[in-house]
Parts: structure tokens; sequence; C-alpha cells
């Protein structure tokens, strides 16, 4: 199968992976990878900085995180949109949790040269308060951006 994606410069945000071949609604496009790592490693170390407003976390559930500071693929560089193109669909193991897996699938046909966005959905335990949404800023540009990437606690 021909690659469909490939990663560039993103006018979001840093890197991001845009669509190099017409995309069919529904359909995946790319496993985010990393190593699992416990809620309590994350928090204990570097990546899960609250305070950076960038973020290669990916939580799977209430015990584990995929890591993609640490042996992560290209998926980490998809941006965050208030309108996405994308959405973030978990697979989950239930015999064994921390082998549960995301994958990135296509909610409508995205045309060669689009980037590839999806909702990060970042709720953070912390209030949040303005300084936390200006760190957490989104760059997205649609007409329906939030001007944050942080979800209501609701």
């Amino acid at each position: 199968m021909p690659k469909k994606i490939a990663t560039r410069k993103s006018t979001i945000h840093g890197n991001g992976m845009f669509a190099v071949a017409a995309i069919a609604k529904g359909e995946r496009l790319i496993e985010y990878k990393g190593q699992r790592r416990t809620h309590e490693e994350v928090d204990a170390g570097e990546s899960g900085d609250i305070e950076s407003g960038h973020t290669f976390l990916f939580t799977l559930n209430d015990a584990w995180v995929i890591d993609a500071n640490i042996e992560g693929n290209a998926a980490r560089w998809i941006n965050h949109s208030c309108a996405p193109n994308c959405e973030a669909v978990l697979v989950e193991d239930a015999g064994a949790p921390a082998k549960s897996r995301v994958f990135i699938e296509a909610i409508r046909a995205i045309k060669p040269g689009e980037e590839l966005t999806y909702d990060y959905g970042i709720t953070l335990a912390e209030r949040h308060t303005g300084r936390l949404k200006k760190i957490w800023a989104c760059r997205c540009g649609s007409k329906k951006c939030t001007g944050t990437m942080l979800k209501s606690k609701r």
C-alpha cells in the first residue's frame, strides 16, 4: 500500500503530518506508538510537565500512558485542532491494559496537502486557570477554535 502521510513543517505548531494522497473517511492512518509507562512514572519525570504546553503523552486508561518521547513514531507530530479531520481510536486490551493501542483514523475525506489533526482532549487535574489556558493555547486557526487545547472537566 502506498504511503499516504508524511511529516513536514506545520503552520499550526512545529512539525505536522500531512496527506500526500487522498484519504477516505474511516481510513486508519497510523498507530500512535511509544513506551508504555504508568502515570506515576510520567509524573515523576519530565514528560508530564504541564508547564510546557507541549506533550507526546497519550492516556490509555487510569494506569497507563503511551509516552512517544521514548520509542515514539511519526504519529506524535499530528497536531491538535478544534475542527479536526481525524480522531484517535483506542483499541483496548482488557487482559493486558498496558498493551492497549491507539490508532489515528480519518473522520472525513482528506485531500492531498491537508494537515492531519485531531482533538487532543486534554484535561488537567489542576484548575484550568487563564495562565494554564495560555500555556496550552491552541493555534489551529479554525473558525471553531476555542483558543486552548484544554477541555472542560465536566
